[in-house]
C-alpha cells in the first residue's frame, strides 16, 4: 500500500483577552457577518447552513465540511475529495484575561499537490490564517501590535490567482442600459461576485473605466450609466451593483459606415479589455476595504440564514 507523507502546519497566537470572548467570535465564522474571516481581499468562507457539524462549503476552491464542532472552544473541518485531511481552530483558556488560538492544518501529500503546496498554497495559507488572527486581536483589544505584512511573493500570488470575470446577459435590474437605445448593433455584460465589505454603492466601481472621460447621463438605484454620442456611433457603460454581483455593460449603436469599420476594429480587444478593467478594480475595492473586525460592529448583528 503507498502511503503519503502529511503536511502539518500549525500557526497559534496568545490574545490578551477571555477566551469566552474569543470563542464568540470564532462562533460567527462564515456567518453573514463574520468579524474574523479577511475578507474581501481572501475568498469568504461559506457553508450551506450556519456553523456546525454537518455544514458543508468552504473558500474558493477549497472544499470542507465541518466534522466536529464545540461552540466558542473548537471547529473541524474534513476536507472533501479528491483532497484528505483537515483543518481545525481550538481556543484555548489561559487565564481569566488571556487565552491561545490555534490553528492546524494536516493535509496528506499526493502527487502535483507536493509542488502546489511548497510554491504558492503554503504562503496564501500562512497569511490568510496570521490576518485572521489579526482580525480576533483587532476585535477583542483595538489594536494589532504586528499586523501580518504581505510577501512580494504573496502579492504576485494574490493578483494571479484573482478570479475572472464571466459573460451574460444584461442584468435584469439594470433599467438603465436595457433601455437606453431603442436598437442596439452591440452588448455585452461581464459579471464578478461581490464578496462580504465590498461597496453596494456603484460610485466606487466608476473607477473601472479609469483614464476613459466618459460623462456620467444617468444614475437609478444600484446602477449608474456612463457614455457619449458621436457622429459615428453611440456608447453607453453601465455599472450595475447588487449583493450577489458588480456588472460591467457595454451598448453601442451604429449610425454609419464610419460606424462600423471603428467598431469592427474595437471590438476585437474590447472584452478583454472589459474584463481586465472589472477584475482590476474588483481586486483594488477588496483590498482597500475595512477589515472584517472593522466592519463587524457597523453591521447588523442578527444572523441571516446562509444559502438564502
Amino acid at each position: 500500500m503507498r502511503r503519503f507523507r502529511t503536511i502539518r502546519n500549525v500557526h497559534e497566537r496568545t490574545i490578551e483577552a477571555p477566551a469566552q470572548t474569543v470563542g464568540t467570535l470564532l462562533e460567527r465564522l462564515s456567518s453573514p457577518h463574520d468579524p474574523v474571516w479577511p475578507a474581501p481581499a481572501w475568498p469568504p468562507m461559506r457553508f450551506d447552513r450556519p456553523l456546525g457539524v454537518g455544514a458543508d462549503g468552504g473558500h474558493g476552491f477549497v472544499r470542507y465540511r465541518v466534522s466536529a464542532y464545540e461552540p466558542g472552544r473548537r471547529a473541524r473541518f474534513d476536507f472533501n475529495p479528491p483532497m484528505s485531511g483537515h483543518h481545525e481552530f481550538v481556543v484555548e483558556s489561559l487565564g481569566p484575561d488571556r487565552c491561545r488560538v490555534r490553528h492546524t492544518l494536516e493535509l496528506q501529500r499526493r502527487g502535483p499537490m507536493v509542488l502546489g503546496w511548497a510554491l504558492a498554497v503554503r504562503w496564501m495559507h500562512d497569511t490568510v490564517i496570521e490576518e485572521l488572527f489579526d482580525n480576533i486581536e483587532r476585535a477583542v483589544t483595538g489594536t494589532v501590535p504586528n499586523p501580518v505584512r504581505w510577501s512580494p511573493w504573496v502579492r504576485l500570488l494574490h493578483r494571479l490567482t484573482w478570479e475572472r470575470a464571466t459573460g451574460g446577459p444584461l442584468p435584469t435590474d439594470a433599467r438603465l442600459v436595457r433601455a437606453v437605445f431603442e436598437q442596439t448593433d452591440y452588448s455585452d455584460a461581464w459579471r464578478m461576485a461581490m464578496r462580504p465589505g465590498m461597496p453596494r454603492d456603484p460610485e466606487p466601481w466608476r473607477a473601472v473605466l479609469r483614464g476613459a472621460s466618459f460623462p456620467v447621463v444617468g444614475r437609478e438605484g444600484g446602477e449608474v450609466l456612463l457614455g457619449e454620442d458621436a457622429g459615428h456611433l453611440d456608447f453607453r457603460a453601465s455599472i450595475h451593483v447588487d449583493d450577489r454581483q458588480v456588472t460591467l455593460s457595454t451598448v453601442v449603436r451604429i449610425h454609419n459606415w464610419r460606424g462600423r469599420l471603428y467598431w469592427a476594429v474595437v471590438k476585437r480587444v474590447h472584452p478583454f479589455m472589459a474584463r481586465l478593467m472589472l477584475r482590476r478594480i474588483h481586486r483594488r475595492l477588496a483590498l482597500t476595504a475595512p477589515s472584517a473586525a472593522e466592519r463587524a460592529p457597523l453591521e447588523p448583528a442578527s444572523p441571516v440564514p446562509q444559502g438564502s
